[in-house]
């Protein structure tokens, strides 16, 4: 077997205890893949504008506590991984620029989640969204608190055709890992949604034609053989299949669609909500393709 590396992973930091957790994941990932994990931190385009009016005697200071800031993790990462190359890069950018610059050339990106508990914990930080929007390769957001066992599974929501991309994803994370994994499709019978109750045979066939939907997506499943598979069609609405599943999962995935119309959302409404409620990492992986029509059950 070659020890061939497999590309870099990216984890911003800075000085707060959800960055630990995501750098945590992030080193263990860079592991599995036998690559680089690079650090990011961002001392802010503020930096330049201290220079300017309190000289660069404060800018110097800031810079220095960052720089300090990036070895003492990388110091602390390397400790229990020695064999793992870490590299550092300071940005005077803002946060989510400094990430997605310093990504150009890795494989994967690890964000941390500011959830505050409580209500407040549903929401993540804004840099964390604005990474998972705009970046062009797959970024995980590592939720704050409870971290699932790494063997417990992967799941992918499935939404339509495009979305082999998350599979192979989510497939070649299991292989790492020798995980299994769980393709999640729900749907909801087009009769439920007005006054009318569905006949039956409407309802077969709409079962039919998303199951057919599911099993073509499964596709690149052929290619990882050593890769336990299950699917799962469920009649729910897929932010609320996808949270219940991440109950039992290490890793959730969910592919992003392009933004649909001029005020289309960069992050559609069910990966802001997996985003918001999961309590695993979530995985969102980009696809640009545009949906074929849904096939017709034979």
């Amino acid at each position: 077997m070659t020890d061939a590396r497999r590309g870099t992973v990216v984890v911003g930091v800075d000085d707060s205890s959800h960055t630990w957790l995501a750098a945590e994941w992030a080193a263990h990932e860079a592991e599995l893949r036998r690559g680089v994990l690079r650090l990011v931190h961002a001392a802010g385009p503020g930096t330049e504008l201290g220079r300017a009016r309190t000289g660069a005697g404060v800018t110097e200071q800031v810079l220095d506590g960052a720089t300090g800031l990036l070895d003492a993790t990388r110091d602390r990462l390397a400790s229990s991984r020695p064999g793992l190359q870490i590299d550092t890069f300071l940005s005077q950018d803002a946060p989510a620029e400094a990430v997605l610059a310093a990504a150009e050339d890795a494989d994967l990106i690890v964000v941390g989640s500011r959830g505050r508990g409580g209500f407040a914990g549903l929401l993540l930080g804004s840099v964390s969204l604005k990474v998972a929007a705009h970046a062009d390769r797959p970024v995980v957001v590592v939720r704050g608190g409870r971290q699932q066992p790494l063997h417990e599974g992967i799941v992918v929501g499935v939404r339509d055709d495009r979305d082999d991309e998350a599979v192979r994803f989510a497939l070649a994370e299991a292989e790492l890992r020798r995980a299994g994994v769980r393709l999640v499709h729900a749907w909801t019978p087009l009769g439920q949604a007005g006054l009318m109750v569905p006949q039956v045979d409407r309802i077969d066939e709409e079962r039919q034609a998303h199951a057919q939907l599911l099993n073509h997506v499964a596709r690149p499943v052929a290619d990882h053989p050593k890769v336990h598979v299950d699917t799962e069609l469920t009649v729910d609405t897929p932010a609320g299949a996808l949270v219940e599943a991440s109950r039992q999962a290490g890793l959730v995935v969910v592919p992003r669609h392009p933004a649909e119309g001029r005020l289309g959302l960069h992050l559609g409404s069910v990966v802001h909500a997996v985003l918001h409620h999961a309590v695993c990492p979530v995985a969102v992986v980009p696809t640009n393709r545009r949906p074929q029509p849904p096939a017709r059950p034979a």
